[in-house]
Order: C-alpha cells, then sequence, then structure tokens
C-alpha cells in the first residue's frame, strides 16, 4: 500500500533527527522522537438504530483505510440507557504506512477543510507527549463528502508519540505538517 503520499511522510518522519538534533542535542537516531501509532475513536452514544451505527462504522473504515473495531461498554449507566457489553463506539488503532497516509491525509487535506481553521492548539499535547484533538464533522474528509448530510459524527484522533515532552512532540508534529496556533 505505499504511494507517493505515504513515502513523502515517511521520508519526513526519518528527516526528523537531522531536523532537531541541533536543538535538543541528540548523539544518535534512536533518541529522535518517533509517532507510534494513531488511534482513532468514534461514539455511537444512544443511537439505537443498528443500520446507522453500522454505517458509523463503515464511514470510518473509509477515512482509515482498515476496518473499524467495534466497542462496547465497560459498565451500567441506567442514566444513559446504556447495559454492559452494548457497543457504543468504534476505534481504529493505525501502524506503519496506514498510520502514515492518515495523518497526512488529516494534515493537508482534512484539517484544512474544516471551517474557521486557524491552526491546532498545542495544549492538547500531554505531558508523556501524546496528541490529542478532536474533528467534529466526518465531511471533511473526501470519503465521505459527498454522503448526506444527516448523518454527520465527530471523531476522536490520539497519536502516541516516543518523544518524552510537550516541546519535543510539538516540533515533531509541526515537521510532519501539522500546523499549531501562533
Amino acid at each position: 500500500m505505499k504511494n507517493s503520499h505515504s513515502a513523502y511522510v515517511q521520508e519526513k518522519a526519518a528527516t526528523v533527527f537531522d531536523t532537531l538534533k541541533g536543538e535538543y542535542g541528540y548523539t544518535n537516531v534512536m533518541q529522535t522522537p518517533k509517532i507510534t501509532k494513531v488511534i482513532v475513536t468514534s461514539a455511537t452514544g444512544s443511537i439505537k438504530d443498528p443500520k446507522k451505527k453500522a454505517l458509523i462504522g463503515d464511514r470510518l473504515t473509509r477515512i482509515t483505510g482498515q476496518k473499524a473495531a467495534e466497542k462496547a461498554a465497560k459498565k451500567s449507566i441506567a442514566t444513559f440507557k446504556v447495559r454492559q457489553g452494548d457497543a457504543v463506539g468504534y476505534q481504529v488503532t493505525l501502524r506503519g504506512a496506514r498510520m502514515y497516509d492518515f495523518l497526512n491525509k488529516v494534515a493537508h487535506i482534512a484539517l484544512p477543510r474544516t471551517r474557521d481553521f486557524r491552526g491546532m492548539n498545542a495544549n492538547s499535547i500531554d505531558e508523556m507527549g501524546n496528541f490529542n484533538f478532536g474533528i467534529k464533522e466526518n465531511t471533511v474528509f473526501p470519503e465521505t463528502s459527498d454522503e448526506e448530510l444527516k448523518d454527520v459524527f465527530g471523531l476522536g484522533v490520539t497519536v502516541v508519540t516516543t518523544s518524552k515532552n510537550k516541546a519535543e512532540t510539538k516540533k515533531l508534529l509541526e515537521h510532519l505538517g501539522f500546523l499549531f496556533k501562533k
């Protein structure tokens, strides 16, 4: 599944050492931060219609290029009318070439298409170097934009890195093409 976009992003990931070695004093390529996996989730919530749930799973599969796994509720919550074991969402864990393809699509296609996009918030990077952000509408992805607008759902994305702090993660993501607010 290697294409020019994946090769471009993998090339950018390979040049992180050259970019960051002067700033952080890296002496070995193994010291540079890397992205280990990307987790994409979408909650179905209180949707009881199985066709709508299947539609969300299908669109998430189209967006990520990998089959979405159905996630069950861990415990019953009477207020939300959810029983333990009920399907409450979908999750996809991406690694390797699919991960880089997805990150390229998010950074260069989906986020610029969002309404009033002015950059990502750097506060979304946690103390362990992971980056969490949400996408309000699935219609910003080209795979689902021609679909009906009544079945719009949001996505949660977690980018897991090997970096030790916020600054390293921000530099890594900026090098890969993510835009952050000034």
